[in-house]
């Protein structure tokens, strides 16, 4: 089995802070000297820039179906040309949402079969799973009261929907406990940050000892 870097995801509801721990873990990880890469879903790169101004900004309908596949369309562009180079490269690969965010949303939020959105991110995948997947866990409510009132498309879903995502994830931690692991995002800033840090560097170590380095 050849050696590549790791590929750590960042999942939670929006306004759990998860893109606020990454930039700080990120900053974290570079004064450490380790070798990391952010990036983050839909969007990371220019086609999924389009991708992502339609999933959160279009004015008009999107099916559940669509939604999802559009999703799916800019993961498969991701993946193929960024993350896997990078995991190449002996990155350690920082991704803001990733695969468990197309469960939560449009599986358990949506009501679209998670089985089968399970084996559509196979297929854009290529397989490719995370080595480590943090949620960022927050109440409802809260999560909606700090994004404040200028709201996207999937922000403005209504509370119904994001219960359903934060049950959704929590689900999934359940069924994944080895991959996924739980932060509590009601937490201060800090708190939040030293819990992160901490499952992250002790992960890192865990994973060099397992490669002998």
């Amino acid at each position: 089995m050849n050696q590549r870097g790791l590929f750590i995801t960042f999942e939670g509801a929006d306004g759990s802070g998860k893109t606020t721990q990454l930039e700080r873990i990120a900053d974290f990880l570079e004064k450490q000297s380790y070798n990391i890469i952010k990036t983050r879903e839909p969007g990371a790169l220019e086609l999924g820039q389009k991708i992502r101004k339609i999933l959160l900004h279009h004015e008009g309908i999107v099916s559940p179906n669509c939604e999802m596949f559009l999703f799916l369309a800019d993961r498969a562009q991701h993946v193929d040309t960024f993350i896997k180079p990078a995991l190449k490269e002996d990155k350690i690969v920082l991704c803001d949402r990733y695969i468990d965010s197309t469960v939560a949303y449009q599986g358990y939020g949506r009501g679209n079969d998670i089985e089968q959105i399970t084996e559509l991110n196979k297929i854009a995948t290529t397989n490719l799973l995370p080595d480590l997947t943090l949620v960022f866990d927050i109440n409802a409510q809260t999560a909606q009261n700090r994004l404040g009132k200028e709201k996207d498309r999937l922000e403005s879903a209504g509370m119904e929907f994001h219960q359903k995502v934060r049950n959704g994830y929590l689900e999934l931690s359940k069924k994944h406990p080895d991959r996924i692991k739980v932060i509590n995002a009601n937490n201060s800033i800090d708190d939040v940050y030293n819990d992160t840090k901490n499952i992250i560097i002790n992960f890192i170590k865990d994973n060099a000892a397992n490669r002998g380095e």
